[in-house]
């Protein structure tokens, strides 16, 4: 590709980003976006960053994980925590690097044992970080215990959660088409393989488990800072997999999949707002109906490319 398409093909992303945010944020300021829809759109934009990081965990790496939410509360806390001393922007800056310092310590004493484990036992062990993480919370005095903490300045706007969910995907994105990445790929198709290639499995896994960690808890760190209050009882074992039925339904290994599912999930829970009691019941026939009738997902791994669709228009252009 030369750089001059390669710079028209960015410069139409940003202008797209760009027209989106200006769309939105003018419905919101008519009214047309009212409060009630509001809440849903910021919804939308967090489970987008939940699910696209761990589409890199599971979709690009292999490794079937159910601890996301365990480091959405490490991001979640440690925002609510220093934003409720320091009730300012400066404050969720400072939220956002002690949440990213923790989860990376987390993530790496979690990783480097667990990863070497696969399947059902891989998911287990993670499942059990994440509730750790949540008794924890649960039972230290800085969080308020049980009672979780309220208050917690409103510092989220939609112009931070669409530079989040930019960067989330951008990161995710970029770290497939490196060579890291390419080589989580070889891991997820055959690890034996891999291993007998040179590439250091252990280490990429590690790589991709600690940057779905990061992006996580930025997540969670927004989440708490748009909904003034958090509890513990908000990032259970429900909460991981409200993450993994996003990214089974949309398709594992394509951000792409990743964001479109998070837009229908999150639409879907509006919907059913008022039978929260059927609302786990239906996710899991939906991931049952999945793995029956579509188990690589609605969209697979296949992606928006702007480069193929240029590609194509080029090749029509010629044919003629």
């Amino acid at each position: 590709m030369t750089k001059s398409v390669f710079n028209k093909i960015n410069l139409m992303w940003i202008v797209l980003i760009v027209v989106l945010y200006v769309v939105l944020s003018t419905m919101m300021n008519v009214g047309i976006i009212n409060s009630y829809y509001k809440i849903t759109l910021f919804n939308i934009c967090i489970n987008v960053m939940l699910a696209v990081s761990l589409n890199l965990v599971i979709g690009i790496c292999g490794q079937f994980s159910l601890g996301h939410a365990g480091f959405m509360c490490i991001g979640a806390y440690s925002a609510g925590v220093i934003t409720k001393m320091m009730p300012n922007y400066f404050g969720l800056l400072i939220g956002l690097l002690v949440g990213f310092a923790i989860s990376i310590v987390a993530a790496l004493i979690v990783s480097v044992p667990t990863l070497r484990l696969k399947g059902d036992y891989l998911a287990i062990a993670t499942l059990g970080f994440a509730e750790i993480i949540r008794i924890l919370v649960q039972n230290m005095k800085i969080t308020n215990g049980a009672a979780g903490l309220s208050g917690i300045p409103p510092l989220t706007t939609f112009p931070l959660l669409l530079l989040g969910v930019v960067v989330t995907i951008v990161v995710c994105s970029n770290f497939t088409r490196s060579a890291p990445g390419r080589a989580c790929i070889a891991v997820r198709e055959d690890e034996i393989a891999a291993e007998a290639m040179g590439i250091n499995t252990t280490k990429y896994k590690v790589l991709a488990f600690v940057i779905g960690a990061i992006l996580a808890s930025a997540a969670g760190a927004l989440f708490a800072c748009n909904f003034y209050v958090i509890k513990p009882t908000q990032f259970t074992f429900n909460k991981s997999i409200d993450i993994l039925v996003m990214v089974v339904f949309g398709g594992m290994g394509s951000m792409t999949s990743s964001v479109l599912a998070a837009v229908a999930i999150g639409l879907l829970n509006m919907i059913l707002q008022n039978f929260t009691d059927i609302r786990m019941i239906l996710y899991g026939a939906i991931l049952v109906i999945m793995m029956i009738f579509k188990p690589d997902g609605l969209f697979g791994d296949r992606e928006i490319s702007l480069t193929k669709i240029m590609a194509k228009r080029k090749a029509k252009k010629e044919a003629r």
